[in-house]
C-alpha cells in the first residue's frame, strides 16, 4: 500500500533572495502537481491548486487593507483552511504570521498583540467577542479579519471585516515578495514552563533545514500520506506536522478544529484513515487509559508510524502502546527556537525512555556547570547548533543572549548520553534538584511510578523537610477504581524504592493524590506551580 515514496530533493543551499511560501505551495503546482490533496477537512478535499488560489486571496486581502513587508499578522484561529491560507498568504507578501492558541485569555492576546505590533488580527468567530473586548485599547492594531461571522463590530479606533466576503473578492493571482533568506518569515510564542511567553523569531531559510532533515531521514513521505496531528497548529510541533513536513513533501494533512481528545483521536482516524500520526505523552496515555477502559474504540490500522514530542514519553506509556496497537511510537526532543525535532527515535531503531539520535544536519554537546564536555554516562546541559535556530526572542535581549550563544544555542534541558549515541532527558534545569547531594531527575522518578497498575499521572518536584533539607515530592493522579489512602503511599513509595535501586534515596518522601497536575497548552508539566 505504501511503496512509492515521494523523494522531496531538499536544497539547503538557499539562494539570498528566497520567500519559504514558494516551495510549500507554488512549486508543488508550477511541476504538475497541483491536482494532489493538501488539506482533508470536514468534507473538503482541498487541492494544492487550490490552496495556492485561497491563499493568494487571503495575502491579496491584507495587502488592500495596508499590510506591508515586516508587519506582524496575528492569527487566533482553529485548525482549519484559513489558518494555513493565511499563513502561507501572510508569508508572500513578506509579511510575519503570528499565530496564537485559541485558548488564549483577553489579557494574553492583549500582550501578543502588544508585543508583536501587529496591526492586523484574523480571528475564529467564536474568538471574535474576546478581541472586541480588547480591540480598542490596542496601540497599533488596525483591522480584525472575522473568519465565518457576517456580524461586523466597527469601533473608533479598529476596522471590523468579514474575512469570507473580503477573500471571496481578491484576486487569486499574488506575486510573491522578493524576501531574503535571512528576513523574518514567522513567529512563534514559546509556551515555556514559566515566565512570559517569548516571541521567538523564525527567518525564512529556518524550516528547510529542520523540516527538511526531519523528513528525508526519519519520514522519508509517500505519494499517499496523509497526516494528523492532535498537536495543534499554533504551536511548532503541530506547525511542522500539519503544516512543514506536508506541504514541503506535497502530501496531504487532516485539519481538525476541535480540542484533541481520544474521541477526537478515535473519531477522525476512522474517518480520514491517516498515516501518520502526531500526539504528546500526556494524549497517549489518555487515550491508552479509556482504550484500556473500554470507553473509545482506536482503529490504528492505517497508520505506519507514530510520533511523540512536546514532552518525555515514558517507556512505560510506549510499552502499553505498542502491546495494545503494535506500532511503535518515535519520541523525539525539539523546540520552538529551533523549529523542529532535532533528536530522534528512528524507526525500528527506538530504544524506550529515551529521545533517540541527532538527526542529520545538528550537533549537540552535553556541557557540566563549568562548560566542560561530560563524559557518555554523565548528566549536563544540552546545547544545540543547527541552521535553523532562532533570529532572537522579540524585545527581550537578556534573554536571547543568554540562550543564543553565537553558532550555539542552551536549551535548558539536562541531558546524558550513552556509549552508543542515545540521548536520555533527565529534566528541565530548573526542575532537577539535589537531595543529600546527589542529583534527582523528576522525570526518572515519574517514570518508575507511572509503571505501577494505580498510577495514571504524576509530577515530582522537590520540597523542603522540617530541617529545611530537598526531598523529593509526588503529585499523584490515580486511574479509576483506586484509592489515594495510607496503604497505597506505602506501596508506592516501596514501589519507588525498588525500582531505584541502588539510588533509592530518589523515592519520594511525600504522596498527595489530586486529580489533575498543571501543564501548559502543549502538554508539559508546569513543576513550578508544584513547587508553590
Amino acid at each position: 500500500m505504501h511503496a512509492e515514496i515521494t523523494r522531496v530533493k531538499i536544497d539547503y543551499d538557499v539562494p539570498d533572495t528566497f520567500n519559504m511560501a514558494t516551495i510549500l505551495v507554488d512549486n508543488h503546482v508550477d511541476q504538475g502537481r497541483g491536482d494532489r490533496v493538501a488539506i482533508y477537512f470536514g468534507d473538503e478535499a482541498i487541492t494544492y491548486r487550490e490552496l495556492q488560489q485561497r491563499s493568494n486571496r487571503a495575502g491579496n486581502m491584507l495587502r488592500a487593507r495596508g499590510t506591508e513587508i515586516e508587519n506582524r499578522v496575528v492569527l487566533l484561529i482553529a485548525d482549519r483552511p484559513q489558518f494555513v491560507e493565511t499563513f502561507l498568504g501572510t508569508m508572500k507578501l513578506g509579511a510575519v504570521p503570528v499565530p496564537i492558541n485559541v485558548i488564549s485569555t483577553p489579557s494574553e492576546i492583549a500582550y501578543f498583540l502588544d508585543d508583536s505590533r501587529a496591526k492586523a488580527i484574523v480571528v475564529d468567530a467564536a474568538f471574535a467577542a474576546t478581541v472586541a473586548g480588547i480591540a480598542a485599547e490596542r496601540r497599533y492594531l488596525k483591522h480584525v479579519f472575522v473568519v465565518g461571522d457576517e456580524a461586523i463590530r466597527p469601533t473608533s479606533t479598529v476596522a471590523y471585516h468579514s474575512y469570507d466576503a473580503e477573500v471571496a473578492a481578491a484576486s487569486d493571482k499574488l506575486e510573491t515578495e522578493p524576501t531574503s533568506k535571512d528576513d523574518q518569515c514567522y513567529w512563534l510564542y514559546s509556551s515555556g514552563t514559566t515566565g512570559q511567553p517569548k516571541g521567538v523569531v523564525h527567518c525564512h531559510r529556518d524550516q528547510v533545514h529542520c523540516a527538511g532533515r526531519w523528513l528525508e531521514q526519519v519520514w522519508q513521505p509517500m505519494a499517499e500520506d496523509i497526516t494528523y496531528s492532535a498537536s495543534k497548529l499554533a504551536f511548532s510541533y503541530g506547525l511542522g506536522n500539519s503544516l512543514w513536513m506536508p506541504l514541503m513533501s506535497c502530501t496531504a494533512m487532516v485539519l481538525v478544529p476541535d480540542a484533541s481528545s481520544p474521541q477526537v483521536v478515535a473519531s477522525t482516524l476512522k474517518r480520514y484513515r491517516p498515516t501518520t500520526f502526531y500526539s504528546v505523552p500526556t494524549l497517549y496515555n489518555m487515550i491508552l487509559r479509556q482504550q484500556e477502559a473500554g470507553t473509545i474504540d482506536l482503529d490504528t490500522s492505517s497508520l505506519r508510524m507514530c510520533v511523540s514530542a512536546g514532552e518525555m514519553l515514558p517507556a512505560a506509556i510506549y510499552q502499553r502502546w505498542c502491546d495494545a496497537f503494535g506500532i511503535e511510537i518515535l519520541d523525539g526532543i525539539g523546540s520552538t527556537e529551533d523549529g523542529n525535532i532535532y533528536i530522534q527515535n528512528m524507526p525500528g531503531r527506538v530504544r524506550a525512555g529515551s529521545s533517540g539520535e541527532i538527526v542529520d544536519g545538528y550537533a549537540v554537546r552535553i556541557l557540566d556547570e563549568n562548560g566542560q564536555s561530560v563524559p557518555d554516562g554523565e548528566t549536563g546541559e544540552l546545547f544545540l547548533n543547527s541552521e535553523s535556530m532562532a533570529w532572537s526572542y522579540w524585545r527581550k535581549r537578556d534573554r536571547s543572549r543568554d540562550t543564543f550563544r553565537g553558532d550555539w544555542m542552551k536549551t535548558g534541558d539536562r541531558y546524558r548520553r550513552d556509549p552508543d549515541g542515545y540521548y536520555y532527558y533527565i529534566g528541565r534545569a530548573d526542575d532537577v534538584f539535589k537531595t543529600g547531594a546527589q542529583w534527582v531527575s523528576p522525570v526518572e522518578v515519574e517514570g518508575v511510578l507511572l509503571r505501577h497498575p494505580a498510577v495514571a499521572e504524576v509530577a515530582i518536584v522537590g520540597c523542603d523537610d522540617t530541617d529545611g533539607l530537598t526531598k523529593p515530592k509526588a503529585y499523584v493522579v490515580l486511574k479509576p477504581g483506586n484509592t489515594g489512602d495510607d496503604a497505597l503511599v506505602v506501596a508506592l513509595q516501596d514501589h519507588s524504592k525498588a525500582e531505584l535501586a541502588p539510588d533509592y534515596y530518589k523515592y519520594p518522601r511525600w504522596i498527595d493524590f489530586v486529580t489533575e497536575i498543571p501543564k501548559t497548552a502543549t502538554g508539559k508539566i508546569q513543576r513550578y506551580k508544584l513547587r508553590g
